[in-house]
Parts: C-alpha cells; structure tokens; sequence
C-alpha cells in the first residue's frame, strides 16, 4: 500500500504562551518565557507525530487560504507527510487555536473553527484515502461538516476496504454520544480520554465505561486516565491497565494526539499486546515536558522498536507547579510526544 496510515480530519493552527498566570489589565504588557506556533488538532498533531515514528503518513482535512495554512502545510511537508488531500478552502480562515498555558500545565484555549468546519472527503478520494492500513478519524466535534452520517459512511468504507480504523474525539460532551454512536461499530479503535468516554456514557469506571462502547459496536477501547496511565478493554474481554511515565509536567498539550500516534505506530509494526508491553527501552523526551505538541527530533522507525511505553494522554489532575505522571508500561504503546516545528 502507499501508506502506513492516513489521518483524516481536524487540522488546527496552534499558537501557545507559557507561562500565562493572568491575563493583563486593560492594555497592559506581561512578559512570559515562550511563544511557539505549532501543527495541531486531533489528525493535526497525529498525524505529525506518526510521520516523526517513521510511518508513510497522509494527511486528509482542509485549513484556509492564508498564511496559517502556510505554516500548516510547510510545517508538514517538512516531516515527509503527504499533503495531497489537504483541502484549501478560499474565503474561510485556518482553524486555530490560543492557548495559555499554565505553570501547572493547563490550558485554557480560545479557538476560531475555521476551515475545518468545511471539511469533507468526496468519494473520488476514497481510493488515495484508503490507500493504507490504517486510517484514523480525529476530532469528531469539531468537524461540523463531516460529523454525524458523513463519518458512519466514511468509517463504513474504510471497513469495506479492510482498513483498520482508530478513533478519536475532541470538545465531548454528553450530547456528543449522538453523533459517535452510529460510528462505534466501525470502529477497530476507540481512543478518548476517561473524561470524554465518561460524559458520553454516563459511567464512572474505565470498565463500565468500556462495556457501554463495546456493547454498542466498538471492537476495543482505549482510554487514557490522565496522571493514571492508560486502560485497554477489548470485546473479547482482554483488559489492561498501564500507568504513565514519571516526569515533570510543564505542558499537556498534544499529549493525546501523541498517545494516538503511538498506539497507531505500534498498530503499523504489528506488535502484540505482550510485545509492546514487555519492553523495558526508555523512550526519548515526552510531550508534557516540553511547550507545543510538534516539537523536537525526527526518531527514526528503528529507533522506536522495542519502545512500549505509553504516557499520560490529555489531563493530568495534579495542582502541582510542575506535576508528576507516574510511570509505567502501556499496552501495545509507543510514546508518541515529540514535536515539530
């Protein structure tokens, strides 16, 4: 095939500031440490990091027709992703997106939707779309255009095709489960946070969570529980719990997405779940200890065997200046948190 995987969906522009205490009055002028302009949303940041774990990687979604689009597109072309399905949309700007972060690490966001909200994959492109392994959705909720009936029949496709499918959300709340029920049976795998899955389904617990996805059609759940690591449940009723890696937390953003590209680069090499969760390599720097979801070094695919790792996805709880993830194994994870800018 062409491709490793082909990410469809959310592609943002992400400006961030570190560290934001406050917001100055009036007009005033605060000085901080860091400005950074990264490639972000849930396709965006995946499928950044899933080029950087050595897999052919196509990017599919759409961004505007200005200089935010620009940077996206370079800052990708850079990376040897294939651009060739990115949409660019006249009279619409590129979705971005403000963050401030916080020493703790969060993130209080301002987001313009933009492009992204036009997006949507005509079947002329399925044979180029399709032409991997692996296809993964992000950002389901921020999609206006793709979201609901457009998505089931995508997923459908992709099925029909014998692709595997991975799955990922972003802004869930509890009405969101709408528009991702009808997707679940053609999903391979469902990756939210526990704090989405939570508010979808209404349960508390990773296990309860998991049997109201799995009930409902999906094949494996994958959620990441923040500071707590990951949790896997699959239908033929595997479960698995892996903690996170130990480490200072400055920045969560990206983590996710990472989280996503890892699994799926661990997916590409066909490893089993015993296999990646037996490997005792350390990985190289992680997202969370670091400003920006794209940034630093290019590790090659050799690299990155025998790493198994996972680390913390999307929230970390503490209240800590700078937190701590602890650290563990991750089923059939590799830690997907570097960065390019």
């Amino acid at each position: 095939m062409r491709y490793d995987v082909s990410v469809i969906g959310l592609y943002i522009l992400d400006i961030l500031g570190r560290p934001v205490v406050a917001i100055p009055e009036r007009g005033n002028v605060d000085f901080i440490e860091e400005i950074r302009l990264t490639v972000a949303g849930t396709a965006g940041g995946t499928v950044v990091d899933t080029a950087k774990l050595g897999l052919r990687s196509l990017a599919v979604g759409a961004v505007g027709d200005d200089e935010k689009a620009d940077f996206v597109l370079a800052t990708m072309a850079k990376h040897s992703i294939d651009t060739s399905a990115m949409q660019r949309l006249a009279g619409v700007p590129t979705s971005a997106t403000i963050l401030n972060v916080r020493p703790n690490g969060d993130r209080p966001a301002l987001h313009v939707r933009g492009a992204s909200d036009h997006f949507d994959l005509s079947p002329g492109l399925y044979d180029q779309v399709f032409d991997a392994p692996i296809v993964h959705l992000g950002g389901t909720g921020l999609l206006r255009k793709l979201d609901g009936e457009p998505s089931r029949v995508l997923l459908a496709e992709a099925k029909r095709r014998g692709c595997t499918t991975t799955f990922d959300l972003i802004a869930a709340r509890p009405e969101t489960i709408r528009d991702v029920e009808p997707l679940l049976p053609f999903i391979d795998y469902f990756m939210p946070s526990i704090e989405e899955a939570r508010d979808m389904s209404g349960q508390i617990s990773p296990d309860d969570c998991a049997r109201f996805y799995l009930d409902r059609g999906a094949r494996c759940c994958v959620f990441t529980l923040g500071g707590e690591g990951a949790y896997y449940a699959h239908a033929d009723g595997t479960r698995l719990g892996a903690p996170a890696y130990a480490i200072d937390v400055v920045d969560t953003t990206g983590c996710g997405d990472a989280f996503d590209a890892g699994f799926i680069a661990a997916l590409a090499t066909r490893w089993t779940l015993s296999g990646a969760s037996s490997s005792r390599r350390p990985p190289p720097p992680l997202s969370p200890a670091g400003s920006g979801r794209t940034r630093g070094s290019n590790p090659s695919s050799r690299r990155w065997t025998g790493c198994g790792r996972t680390v913390e996805r999307r929230r970390c709880q503490s209240s800590e200046r700078r937190r701590r993830v602890r650290g563990g194994l991750g089923p059939l994870g590799l830690t997907g948190c570097s960065r390019a800018d």
